[in-house]
């Protein structure tokens, strides 16, 4: 007479569990200890150069010393017909020169800017 011996059939699967396990317990405690990325806030709005009126700011902020809307020397220099390059005017708006003229990258949007520089550029000579 054969005594049947009883058969694990579970235990080959059990490894097997128990690392799938440990897997997902890994892949649980990582995901609460990395912060999930912030939502992207929408880039802010801005007016375009078109939308602003480039000699009403320049006249309103830069006209203190570009005298006669930048036509004359006044404690800053004569603008119209300047032949400095467009990437000049517009870095010297935003960064200033030390000692002789503020820096307005920080109070002026870049909308803002390429309005002045477009004033600057509508600049003729008075007579």
């Amino acid at each position: 007479m054969s005594i049947p011996i009883p058969v694990n059939r579970a235990a080959p699967a059990a490894p097997i569990v128990a690392a799938l396990a440990l897997a997902f317990s890994i892949a649980c405690v990582s995901a609460q200890q990395s912060p999930a990325p912030a939502p992207k806030a929408p880039p802010a709005a801005e007016a375009s150069p078109n939308d602003i009126d480039g000699e009403t700011l320049f006249a309103t902020v830069c006209g203190w010393c570009h005298e006669s809307g930048g036509r004359t020397a006044g404690k800053g220099p004569k603008l119209s017909g300047t032949t400095r390059s467009d990437d000049f005017i517009l870095n010297r708006i935003r960064n200033g020169k030390p000692g002789a003229m503020p820096a307005f990258g920080g109070s002026f949007s870049e909308g803002q800017i390429i309005a002045i520089l477009a004033y600057i550029r509508t600049l003729e000579d008075t007579p």
